[in-house]
C-alpha cells in the first residue's frame, strides 16, 4: 500500500488527479476500521492531515465555511451558537478520542446513512465544497449522497469544505442507540427551524438507504404554520398538525431490519423524535422573543 502525504491543497488535489483511486484519510475513524478489519485494501491512502485549511474554519455574515477536517470538539466548543443543531449532533459521534480527530468531511466522504453529522446538515440545508485541477463546485446536500456509501464526487475529486448557513432559529438532534456512546444509530432525526424563511428543515439517518429529508413533513408543516398565522402569533403548535407532521416524517423512512433494530422499530422511533424535537424547538422558538427575522440559534 502506497502512502501519499501532500504538503499543500495544490498538491492534494494533484495527487488525487493522478491517482483516482487514492483513498483520502483525514482522521482516519472510517478508514482505518474498514484497513483493520480487512474490508478494504485500498493500493494508495492520500494522507490530508498536513493540509492547514482543511481544518479551520470561516464565520461570514450569512454562513459558516466548516473545512473538512474540523474535529467534531471544535463545533462543540466553537460553533455552538452559528450551527446547533451539528453541534448536538457532534456530540454524539463515539468517544471523546474519536471526536478529537473525526470529523464532518469523513462523513461525508463515506457516505453511510448510519453517519452522525448528516441529519443536521439535511436540516440545515448545508452545500458540500467539492474541488479537483478542474476547479470547485457546491453540491447542495439533497444532491450529494447517491445510493448506498456512494456519493457524487468525482473520481478526481476532494470536499474541501461544508457552507452551512448560521442558524436563525431553534434546531434540534438525536438519535437513538443501544447505549450513549460507541454506537452507531440505529436511527437519528434533525430539525431546524428557519424563522426568516418561515420553512422547517429536517434530516433523517439510519433510515433508509441514504440520508434523506422528510420532505412531505416539511411542505406540510410549512404550509400549516403558515396559514395558522404561528410564526408572528408564536402560540402553541395543535397536537393534529404536531401528529401528522410525525406521521409524516416516519413515512419518508425506508428501512431495512438488521441487528440493530427492524423496520418498524425505526419507523416508530423517528416519529417520535419528529414530535418531541418539533416541541422543544418550538417552545424555544417562542420563549425567544424575538420576532421571525431575528436571530434564534439556540439548541
Amino acid at each position: 500500500m502506497d502512502f501519499l502525504r501532500p504538503g499543500s491543497w495544490e498538491e492534494a488535489l494533484a495527487a488525487k488527479a493522478e491517482h483516482p483511486a487514492a483513498v483520502p484519510i483525514a482522521g482516519g475513524t472510517d478508514v482505518m476500521v474498514e484497513i483493520n478489519f480487512d474490508h478494504r485494501r485500498p493500493d494508495r491512502l492520500l494522507d490530508l492531515n498536513r493540509i492547514r485549511e482543511l481544518g479551520e474554519w470561516e464565520v461570514g455574515e450569512a454562513e459558516v465555511a466548516l473545512g473538512a477536517s474540523v474535529p467534531y470538539t471544535h463545533i462543540m466548543e466553537h460553533l455552538r451558537a452559528e450551527l446547533p443543531g451539528l453541534a448536538l449532533a457532534s456530540g454524539t459521534v463515539a468517544s471523546p478520542q474519536i471526536r478529537n480527530r473525526g470529523g464532518v468531511g469523513g462523513n461525508l466522504g463515506t457516505a453511510s446513512p448510519a453517519g452522525d453529522a448528516h441529519p443536521a446538515l439535511l436540516a440545515a440545508g448545508a452545500e458540500v465544497e467539492v474541488a479537483s485541477v478542474r476547479g470547485s463546485r457546491r453540491i447542495p446536500i439533497d444532491a450529494f449522497y447517491t445510493g448506498v456509501k456512494r456519493n457524487a464526487l468525482a473520481p478526481d475529486e476532494l470536499i474541501r469544505a461544508v457552507h452551512i448557513r448560521k442558524a436563525d432559529g431553534p434546531q434540534q438532534y438525536s438519535k437513538v442507540g443501544t447505549r450513549n456512546a460507541m454506537v452507531i444509530a440505529v436511527c437519528a432525526f434533525g430539525l431546524a427551524l428557519h424563522p426568516r424563511t418561515r420553512t422547517v428543515g429536517t434530516g433523517i439517518g439510519s433510515a433508509a438507504p441514504t440520508p434523506v429529508r422528510a420532505r412531505d413533513a416539511e411542505l406540510f408543516l410549512n404550509a400549516a404554520l403558515d396559514e395558522g398565522g404561528f410564526w408572528d402569533s408564536r402560540k402553541v403548535i395543535t397536537p393534529s398538525i404536531v401528529r401528522q407532521f410525525a406521521d409524516l416524517a416516519a413515512a419518508a423512512c425506508n428501512p431495512i431490519d438488521d441487528v440493530r433494530g427492524t423496520a418498524p422499530y425505526r419507523r416508530r422511533a423517528v416519529g417520535i423524535m419528529a414530535r418531541r424535537q418539533l416541541g422543544w424547538a418550538w417552545e424555544r422558538y417562542r420563549a425567544s422573543g424575538h420576532g421571525p427575522g431575528g436571530l434564534e440559534g439556540a439548541a
